[in-house]
């Protein structure tokens, strides 16, 4: 039950629904139990001694119990299903908005398909549980309760040697659970490893069809799905195993309530209508009790989820909602410090980044160059504040970058990312993400500066075209630029183009540089790239090797040091002349 415990801030202030259900839950399992009493009167009373004038009376009393029953059924389904409905619903929103919060080191081993499991399936058998699970827990206690109290007003004896074989199903019952739970746990996370191979495999779908995968594909697919498999035929393997012995323990207790209430009726110590109703009571008590297997299967499932929701929950959230330290009256420059900054990433002992020192004032253009890994993109990582540095100090216009809150440093800077997302709606939307409220000339300055507006106004809703997912429909240039232009729009302080013109032919590239030099006036500048001409025109270009300065200085003081730098220079060259020659 700890887990409910945890769940509680969800649906404890919608607790009058559920009163309100158990409330018409008790009509029902009173109307219930007055059925075989009705049936004993008819029996000992209206027949035996002849008093069929009462026969229409009880006929009536039979509708209007039919008729209570009717309408406290409907009650308690609406109150249970709202109880439970609006609960998952709150809960929905609040995951959703955690995963908002979480930091970049978590989504580094989070896998799409096993949290959409959890905001999905997961959420929807906790709900299941706390619309009908509960009631029917309740249910079981209030109609065994009630057909006891009943049993024991006709016969005490009876009534004894029934509860005396009680014992024996509950030991089963307690047996069936300790199995069951682990069961539907290893259910979850075989449908969340499902749920991440079709959402993996649709996303890389471009991939897959390029190296000729599909075969392969199908076969991880089918292991996986022969895993989900195999988890549910354990299951039904200790249900097909407990559930017939429980069956079979409650009706052994019927036949020896039948003998030895048979035996009370000839001695004349029960009457023929009692016999006849304890023989119904006794169902209610039985089939409840063999039901349980079924509420213990939906107890089990809500409990793996709710254990699965709790693990999304306890993540500690990378949130910063304090008031921010910086005036607002005071100007936002831009000028970035690196003191003697080093950066581990999680437990790895390795040092992304070793000792960085630089200064980057305003209106200042610096240029990160290095092998895959050398560092760049952990030094914009830091400064956008997507990991925090593991010592040394990062100082914003002469702050400590911690005394900004993470939302006012986020909107003084503008990113371009080399992996370039782009939203399932219209250009516009896309374009206006970062600014809402732009104006449609804002958008289009913005298009413009990106050397965007042109292949936009081709589209056939030009702003208004919505976009496939991930911009599906659009080139790797064309999304890229659309990136550019988003950033543009946000007119940050500070700007970093991650690889930005990655994607884009040369003569493009020329046509955003020549955009980029006029965005770039008065804002301070980081521009990662791997093509030299991207970063020959910055103000200083810092060269990383194995997270460590190795070199920096202007395009040409680099060019005459004959260092790393002029090796990269010489590669890229000679590949461009190589190129043109084969031309």
């Amino acid at each position: 039950m700890e887990t409910f415990k945890r769940l509680k801030q969800f649906y404890w202030p919608f607790k009058s629904y559920f009163i309100w259900s158990l409330l018409a839950l008790f009509i029902v399992t009173g109307m219930t139990v007055i059925y075989p009493m009705i049936l004993q009167f008819t029996i000992d009373y209206a027949i035996r001694e002849e008093n069929y004038g009462v026969i229409p009376y009880l006929a009536l009393a039979i509708v209007v119990v039919m008729a209570l029953k009717g309408v406290a059924v409907y009650i308690h389904q609406y109150f249970g299903d709202l109880f439970g409905i609006i609960t998952v619903h709150r809960l929905r929103n609040t995951l959703y908005r955690k995963l908002q919060y979480l930091p970049f080191r978590y989504y580094d081993n989070a896998k799409t398909g096993d949290l959409m499991s959890r905001l999905t399936a997961d959420v929807e058998a906790f709900r299941f549980f706390l619309s009908f699970g509960c009631a029917q827990v309740v249910n079981f206690v209030l109609l065994v309760g009630f057909s006891m109290t009943v049993m024991f007003y006709y016969s005490v004896p009876l009534t004894l040697v029934t509860m005396a074989m009680l014992p024996f199903l509950a030991i089963v019952v307690s047996k069936f659970d300790k199995r069951i739970h682990p069961g539907f746990r290893g259910i979850r996370k075989s449908l969340a490893r499902l749920n991440t191979k079709v959402q993996e495999n649709v996303s890389g779908m471009h991939t897959v069809k390029a190296l000729s995968q599909e075969d392969q594909e199908i076969v991880r697919f089918e292991d996986s799905n022969e895993d989900y498999r195999q988890k549910h035929l354990d299951i039904s393997k200790i249900w097909g195993k407990y559930f017939p012995l429980m069956e079979f323990i409650g009706n052994i207790c019927a036949v020896f309530l039948l003998a030895f209430g048979g035996y009370l009726t000839i001695q004349g110590s029960l009457q023929p209508g009692e016999l006849v109703a304890f023989f119904s009571l006794i169902w209610y008590i039985l089939g409840p009790i063999m039901n349980l297997g079924f509420i213990i299967n939906m107890f089990s499932q809500s409990k793996a989820s709710g254990e699965r929701l709790l693990e999304i929950l306890d993540e500690e959230e990378r949130r910063d909602d304090a008031v921010p330290r910086v005036h607002k009256n005071e100007e936002f420059v831009g000028e970035v410090i690196f003191r003697d900054v080093s950066l581990t990433y999680g437990e790895k002992i390795e040092s992304a980044l070793k000792g960085i020192t630089f200064e980057a004032t305003r209106g200042k253009t610096i240029g990160l160059v290095g092998a895959t890994g050398s560092g760049k993109s952990s030094i914009i990582q830091l400064i956008t504040r997507f990991y925090e540095r593991s010592s040394g100090d990062i100082l914003i216009d002469g702050k400590s970058i911690d005394q900004f809150s993470i939302k006012e440093l986020r909107e003084q800077i503008g990113v371009v990312l080399q992996e370039t997302f782009l939203f399932s709606s219209t250009i516009r939307d896309n374009l206006a993400y970062g600014r809402p409220d732009v104006s449609m000339e804002e958008i289009i300055e913005a298009a413009k500066r990106a050397d965007a507006h042109e292949f936009i106004s081709t589209l056939p809703e030009g702003y208004e075209t919505v976009l496939g997912e991930r911009g599906l429909g659009l080139s790797g240039g064309q999304k890229q630029r659309i990136a550019i232009a988003r950033a543009i729009i946000m007119d940050p302080k500070i700007l970093i183009l991650d690889d930005a013109t990655s994607a884009v032919d040369m003569q493009t590239e020329v046509k955003i540089q020549k955009a980029f030099r006029e965005v770039m006036k008065g804002r301070t500048t980081f521009v990662i790239a791997h093509r030299i001409s991207s970063v020959k025109h910055a103000d200083e270009i810092i060269v990383l090797e194995d997270g460590e300065i190795c070199e920096r200085g202007t395009h040409q003081e680099l060019l005459h040091s004959n260092g790393l730098y002029r090796k990269i220079y010489n590669i890229q060259n000679q590949d461009q002349e190589y190129v043109l020659q084969r031309a």
